[in-house]
């Protein structure tokens, strides 16, 4: 080549998006100072220059290619945009050295001269492993050419003899990246070239065939359709003819699925049993069973949601208007919709069923709340005041008694009569697919041959699994990660440890007399006087009267007795008004009758009270003590009785009260606690000679067990023992051990709020329970007592009468 050079020094154009190869004929705009200053300085001598690639660094220094192209200026002059320009040809390459600055005398002085060592391709034939890459590398070009309709070019590739120019010809190549031409620029040996142009061109040509075959199936599955659309548009001809065009079943679902918005993979399952349903007669059993499937998918609420009501202050003002206390329940709600709101303005919310979005992936947005209490504490009518407050459906889904696993999941489509499971059918009803759904007396689910629903429920309560619940029926996936799962149960104990552990736990132990008070007014008697058909201020039920119905007449945790009775004075005042019995008083509305009901006028109503201060007249006697439990029903006050007879043989114990084994063994310890610190008791010698001990805790048809009634046992037998009673306004709790220590016990709050209910002033409890007052109501803490017990001398002290102030540590 005559334009090969020795070593020297030319001036440096850098390059920063392309590069330019040997035999390269490119226009260059000249835009840097650099630029133009190296384009000067060959113009001033021979025309040469060495075009390099630039590689841009994050925040480092410039780096150059290691090889650059030595190229001669053929042409010089303006752009179409007024810039400075030149043409220029590549001759060869060039392996660069050292670099000196400035560009010498008539330049800027802005740009590098750079020791440029020429590099050229052998001579002569090339190679045998070069010519078999050759011919394959023109027939990939030529393939890809014949692809893009750009064949006259193969024309030009055929006629590229040298082996080093035609890999070099993959520099025109719009499929290559920056990185990847400056790699073929720094390959000098020209088989590597080769091997590296080829293998490019091979995933070009690899990535084309992919998006024709694409297209080619795209295409077909279009002219199928197309096929598919002619052949039932002949259908619906031949059925005009015939007179069936006015039962077209399968066109009716297909309308009802254009109007519906489906995940993908849900619309090709209705979309293949509308065609079976098209193919099926109507003779055929399976024709009904296709139907009743096909109303059942596309009735369900695709892509309906309710817009959460993500006003804090009004949901909490509605949570307050429906509801009295409760604090603990609200305040979860609360936060659930901050929750909520802080996801959708900070677009954490994923889209739910979409055309796009075949089974989305949820990170637990749902909520699985559980409210454990006693019956009428207002668990169910939460659930729609939530509801309410969230501005969503509600739904009720009753478990108590149900014992069929298929009425969660449903049954399969195989069976006769065969129908969703609650679940979804819960989804249908409130048409919605972010409902509130009440879960009813989910402890009280039982388990048979048929299957345990508790652990189909594991399922649908579990934030990472039930984005994708699939019920028997349906068979396809459902989202219900956006409903928002209220629980209610009245024990834990039947629940399993799994399902427990996928829901959140709030307690509702019931409410205080003064909560009741305010209840029964702000909604119970406005309520019961709507039912019985009395206009506001024809009767008026005084305050008094109230809490004299609440004290005398209910003994319960939640309200639902207190309704009935409210009820029944109700009527009584309905009966009057309906005889006219009443006359017109001042201050009636319109001049219509007016009842009012005070205290005196309860007991003439409701008859004589149904509970009084029982304690004092249960504990006159020694051997008496009262104790505090938990039920379903709530917190509760119980006596436990000790008697002592004389026995020929001598000790034994009778147990008596249905208690169950925990309990009848607390009364053990306890005996044998006494016996071994009869001493320290101050018992007198011979209490234990020849007698037999008896236990009874009324009332004896109802069932008890647990450990919290091992001090009431022990001090109820000490009180027997040294004959002093037990204080009347005394309740106690706690589990008591061989040792005379006082253990934790739970249900803390239920029983505080049944001693209350009881009367009792003073309540004895495990010291480990001081933290769990923080639980009680003010108003109930300041109006009792509490002691706190690490030992059962501590509870003699303060629970027995005339008792010393403390006994002796080693008492315990």
């Amino acid at each position: 080549m005559s334009d090969v050079v020795e070593t020297r020094f030319l001036p440096l154009l850098p390059l920063s998006t392309g590069v330019v190869l040997p035999q390269m004929v490119v226009p260059l705009g000249l835009e840097s100072d650099e630029a133009k200053s190296a384009a000067d300085a060959a113009r001033a001598g021979d025309g040469l220059l060495v075009l390099v690639p630039r590689i841009e660094t994050d925040g480092g220094p410039t780096v150059y290619a290691k090889v650059g192209t030595v190229a001669k200026i053929e042409e010089a002059g303006r752009l179409p945009g007024g810039g400075r320009g030149v043409l220029v040809r590549g001759l060869h390459r060039a392996i660069l050295g050292a670099a000196v600055p400035g560009f010498g005398e008539g330049s800027s002085g802005s740009g590098l001269f750079v020791q440029a060592e020429p590099v050229e391709d052998p001579a002569g034939a090339p190679t045998e492993r070069a010519q078999e890459l050759m011919r394959e590398y023109r027939a990939v070009v030529e393939a890809i050419l014949e692809h893009r309709r750009a064949t006259p070019f193969a024309e030009a590739l055929r006629g590229i003899g040298d082996a080093g120019a035609l890999a070099d010809t993959a520099g025109y190549s719009p499929d290559l990246s920056f990185e990847q031409r400056i790699d073929l620029l720094e390959t000098i040996d020209v088989t590597e070239r080769l091997a590296k142009a080829l293998a490019w061109a091979r995933d070009t040509l690899g990535e084309l065939e992919l998006k024709e075959r694409i297209r080619t199936d795209v295409t077909d599955g279009m002219e199928k359709r197309q096929r598919e659309f002619m052949i039932r548009q002949q259908m619906d001809a031949l059925r005009k003819e015939l007179g069936e065009d006015a039962d077209d079943v399968a066109g009716g679902y297909r309308a009802k699925l254009a109007e519906v918005t489906m995940p993908v993979a849900v619309r090709e399952a209705v979309e293949r049993e509308i065609d079976r349903l098209e193919r099926t007669g109507e003779q055929s059993p399976e024709h009904s069973w296709i139907r009743t499937w096909l109303d059942t998918l596309t009735e369900l609420p695709w892509g309906k949601r309710s817009d959460d009501r993500l006003d804090l202050t009004e949901a909490r003002a509605i949570l307050d208007a429906d509801h009295t206390g409760l604090d603990d329940v609200k305040e979860r709600i609360v936060e659930h919709l901050a929750v909520r709101k802080l996801r959708r303005q900070r677009g954490l919310d994923a889209s739910g069923d979409s055309e796009d979005n075949v089974a989305p992936a949820r990170g637990g947005s749902g909520a699985i709340l559980v409210l454990v209490g006693p019956p009428g504490v207002g668990k169910t009518s939460l659930g729609e005041s939530v509801a309410r407050a969230l501005g969503r459906k509600f739904v009720r889904v009753a478990l108590g008694g149900v014992r069929d696993e298929a009425e969660i999941r449903g049954h399969r489509r195989t069976y006769v009569g065969a129908q969703p499971g609650r679940i979804v059918r819960a989804l249908k009803e409130a048409g919605t697919m972010n409902p509130v759904l009440l879960l009813d007396e989910v402890d009280k689910l039982g388990s048979d041959w048929r299957g345990d629903p508790t652990s189909a429920l594991l399922e649908v309560l579990d934030p990472a699994q039930n984005h994708t619940f699939r019920d028997h029926y349906a068979e396809v996936d459902l989202d219900l990660s956006d409903v928002l799962f209220l629980a209610t149960a009245n024990v834990l104990d039947t629940i399993p440890g799994p399902l427990l552990d996928r829901m959140e736990l709030l307690r509702l132990d019931g409410y205080t007399e003064d909560e009741k008070v305010t209840i029964a007014l702000g909604h119970l008697l406005p309520r019961q006087q709507e039912r019985n058909g009395l206009q506001p201020g024809e009767v008026e039920v005084t305050d008094d009267a109230v809490r004299a119905v609440v004290t005398g007449y209910t003994r319960e945790a939640g309200v639902r007795g207190l309704e009935r009775e409210l009820g029944r004075l109700l009527r009584k005042a309905a009966t009057r008004i309906a005889a006219g019995s009443v006359e017109s008083l001042p201050g009636a509305q319109g001049g219509t009758p007016k009842v009012v009901i005070d205290v005196d006028d309860v007991a003439k109503s409701l008859g004589r009270a149904k509970f009084y201060d029982e304690a004092a007249d249960r504990t006159g006697v020694p051997g008496v003590a009262t104790g505090l439990a938990v039920t379903g029903a709530g917190g509760d006050v119980l006596f436990v009785e000790a008697g002592s007879m004389p026995a020929e043989n001598g000790g034994g114990l009778a147990i008596t009260g249905q208690l169950g084994d925990v309990m009848k063994e607390s009364a053990e310890i306890a005996l044998s606690y006494i016996r071994s610190h009869s001493e320290l008791l101050g018992l007198p010698a011979g209490s234990f000679d020849k007698k037999r001990f008896h236990l009874h805790v009324p009332a004896g048809a109802v069932p008890k067990d647990g450990p919290s009634a091992g001090v009431t046992m022990t001090t109820a037998l000490v009180s027997l023992l040294t004959g002093r009673p037990v204080k009347s306004t005394v309740g106690m709790t706690g589990e008591v051990t061989l040792s005379g220590r006082v253990l934790p016990i739970g249900g803390l709050k239920q029983k505080v709020l049944a001693a209350h209910r009881a009367g009792l002033t003073t309540v004895i409890l495990p010291a480990r329970n001081g933290p769990d007052l923080d639980d009680v109501p003010e108003a109930v803490r300041e109006a009792m007592t509490f002691h706190l017990a690490a030992d059962i001398g501590q509870v003699l002290g303060w629970a027995l009468e005339d008792a010393p102030a403390a006994l002796p540590a080693e008492a315990a």
